[in-house]
């Protein structure tokens, strides 16, 4: 039987995707209500007259749908053919725990250089799961 503790981690990523996701119309709606855009703005995606502060939560939407691809082919890859070790399964948390922090930096103060070295962090991570998972097959 293959081992599901690989995917547990795949399931808190996909969380976090639908959270950011849901906070998408949360502020347009908001913005709208408020004045600060009209829905109109939103017609063709988000016109030049969108606030910044309600492109980020899509612009953060979008990086959640990215490079995340490759941890969730990777961690499929461990649970059908490679069997997770131990450190495969605390990768692929330490990854998502990057993205969530990377996701609370980009939607709270946006400081770019933090949010840089978060992201850089996370795909080191990523890289390093996709050569375990090349070892584990090639053994």
């Amino acid at each position: 039987m293959n081992n599901p503790s690989i995917l547990y981690p795949v399931f808190a990523l996909a969380a976090l995707t639908g959270l950011v996701l849901l906070l998408i119309p949360f502020t347009r709606v908001r913005a709208v209500l408020r004045r600060e855009v009209r829905a109109a703005d939103f017609r063709l995606g988000e016109s030049a007259a969108v606030p910044d502060a309600v492109r980020i939560p899509n612009r953060n939407y979008m990086n959640l749908l990215e490079l995340p691809m490759l941890f969730y082919v990777v961690c499929l890859i461990f649970y059908v053919a490679a069997q997770p070790t131990p450190a495969a399964v605390w990768l692929a948390w330490g990854y998502v725990g990057l993205r969530v922090l990377h996701s609370v930096v980009h939607l709270t103060y946006n400081h770019v250089l933090h949010r840089l070295g978060v992201f850089a962090a996370s795909n080191v991570v990523l890289v390093s799961l996709w050569v375990l998972a090349a070892a584990r097959l090639v053994r």
